[in-house]
């Protein structure tokens, strides 16, 4: 039985709201309105707020049955700033994990390129949507393999620099925002004024050049096999 478009709409749109209210707009509010003394405090704040986006990550990891990388990292990235504020650590610590994280996943992008297993494909060529196997027989029957494995390799350098656009605007929003000392309620205040401007800031563009990486390989697999892009995507049941 194959499912409405409509009710697969509806559902990517409250996952993305529930995303957003839980991983953002709770912590935000929290951090911002609810950590002064005669609230919960900074520390109680802190936590209060970092609980959410980490038991919602767990639950999303026990939810979808197998491990998924990004939401691990996202665990680890929230226990890394709790642990760095309780632990009352420069801010500077913040900003340098802020920017270590899509950092390293960019360097691991672009290191993969010169390997037999270029991540971009994890990213782009995804098997769960595509039917990779009737891709390559198309390209295969217009001699276009090679040239398609060069704008994949291509989508790489831009999926990697997406990641790198993140670490450079994530070290300097925490630089610009992050200046009271940890364990206080106007550090708590900053951090959610971060927590507010890193979707405009941070996720907005970085995420225009990795849709433009995606639609640059799509456009390509059409023009490279002659056929639609519909035709390789696994119909939803």
């Amino acid at each position: 039985m194959r499912s409405n478009p409509e009710q697969q709409a509806s559902k990517k749109s409250s996952g993305f709201l529930s995303n957003l209210l839980i991983n953002v707009v709770i912590p935000a509010v929290i951090l911002s309105k609810f950590s002064g003394e005669a609230q919960l405090g900074p520390v109680w704040g802190l936590i209060v707020a970092l609980a959410f986006p980490v038991c919602f990550g767990i639950w999303d990891l026990k939810r979808a049955g197998k491990v998924n990388f990004f939401s691990v990292l996202g665990v680890i990235s929230v226990l890394l700033t709790g642990g760095i504020a309780l632990l009352k650590l420069d801010a500077e610590y913040i900003a340098i994990k802020e920017a270590a994280i899509p950092g390293a996943i960019g360097l691991a992008v672009l290191i993969s390129q010169y390997t037999r297993y270029p991540l971009v494909k994890k990213f782009i060529l995804n098997g769960d949507l595509l039917d990779t196997t009737k891709l390559y027989q198309a390209l295969d029957q217009r001699a276009n393999t090679a040239l398609f494995e060069k704008k994949l390799a291509q989508s790489g350098y831009l999926v990697a620099a997406s990641f790198f656009l993140s670490s450079a605007l994530n070290y300097l929003l925490a630089k610009i925002i992050l200046v009271s000392p940890p364990g206080t309620t106007a550090f708590n205040e900053e951090l959610g004024k971060m927590t507010w401007l890193s979707y405009p800031v941070i996720v907005l563009p970085s995420m225009l050049v990795l849709f433009f990486a995606i639609w640059f390989m799509f456009s390509s697999i059409s023009k490279l096999t002659g056929q639609d892009l519909e035709s390789f995507m696994h119909q939803a049941e």
